[in-house]
């Protein structure tokens, strides 16, 4: 599949409206896009927008959160989605949010050395901050929404000496599951919902009424079922109701402790949970009847890096 497929649903969006409001949204997303950090990679410069709490201890090995936007997205938005600073800052850990590639900013999750790139950039991301603050190497997690979640599945599979576990929200995975070849167990917890329009939860074509393009994406159940199977877990979830509109399906019993959970949300949309709501006549409905942020750190901080995956550096 194409990923530039994805952008166009992503901008098609505002093709109907007169040009001067497209300037305008133009001109807002250029000036609400603040980074902070830059460095280069694969000779190419390459943004990102970090967040160190106040109650940052260089004395104190500091976990790091990796969180990626979607296609067509940018870091600030990112942050203002998943309120993960919010976070960071009641519990101390250290935030980045990179920004993709092109323009608008994607992630490349196709067989391409576009992939290489983006798997470099952020191993050179993580280089970098070590290189100047005390992170903790056991907790350094990778997550993202819809075209970053397809990227953290990328990461879990190229970078797991690094990557402690994964979270994916409304995660569009591009890549079938038998691309990962590694056979190190990787944590991962994902968030999808059965009414996303974007990337169906039954899987079939891409959902965007404004882009034509025939994308297929697997059936949600089915993506984390296989990597339940890479994870060596026991092959029957054990499902519970969470909430009035969530439900959670827990493969248990993986090697390495390495748990996969997948919280539906019944008429859920393509939408971060307990995040900051998209626009809803395009995306659907965003729940608040669960926090994807926190619901996330608290599967994070019980998944370290085991002491055999830690690169040594």
């Amino acid at each position: 599949m194409k990923i530039k497929t994805l952008i166009v649903g992503a901008l098609s969006v505002i093709f109907g409206v007169p040009v001067a409001l497209i300037l305008t949204i133009v001109v807002t997303v250029h000036f609400l896009n603040r980074t902070n950090g830059r460095l280069i990679s694969s000779g190419q410069e390459r943004e990102y927008l970090l967040y160190v709490p106040r109650s940052y201890d260089r004395a104190r090995p500091t976990p790091l959160i990796i969180s990626m936007h979607g296609a067509a997205g940018w870091p600030a938005q990112q942050r203002n989605l998943t309120h993960w600073n919010r976070l960071a800052d009641s519990l101390g850990f250290i935030v980045v949010y990179p920004a993709g590639t092109d323009r608008p900013p994607i992630w490349h999750v196709e067989r391409s050395a576009g992939l290489e790139r983006d798997v470099k950039f952020i191993s050179e991301l993580i280089d970098s901050l070590e290189a100047s603050y005390n992170i903790d190497s056991t907790m350094i997690f990778a997550n993202g929404l819809s075209n970053g979640g397809g990227m953290s599945f990328v990461l879990s599979c190229r970078l797991s000496n690094r990557i402690a576990a994964v979270g994916l929200v409304s995660a569009a995975q591009t890549l079938p599951a038998s691309w990962c070849t590694s056979d190190q167990p990787v944590p991962m917890i994902a968030f999808h919902g059965t009414g996303d329009p974007i990337v169906p939860y039954d899987g079939g074509q891409l959902g965007d009424p404004f882009n034509p393009a025939k994308v297929l994406f697997p059936s949600v159940r089915s993506w984390v079922t296989a990597w339940a199977r890479r994870n060596r877990c026991a092959p029957n979830p054990i499902d519970s109701v969470v909430t009035s509109d969530v439900t959670r399906s827990e493969y248990t019993g993986c090697a390495h402790n390495a748990t996969v959970v997948l919280y539906s949300v019944d008429g859920g949309g393509h939408a971060w949970p307990g995040g900051k709501p998209l626009p809803r006549w395009w995306v659907g409905r965003t729940t608040n009847t669960i926090d994807a942020t926190k619901t996330m750190w608290a599967f994070f901080k019980d998944h370290p890096l085991r002491g055999t995956q830690v690169v040594s550096r």
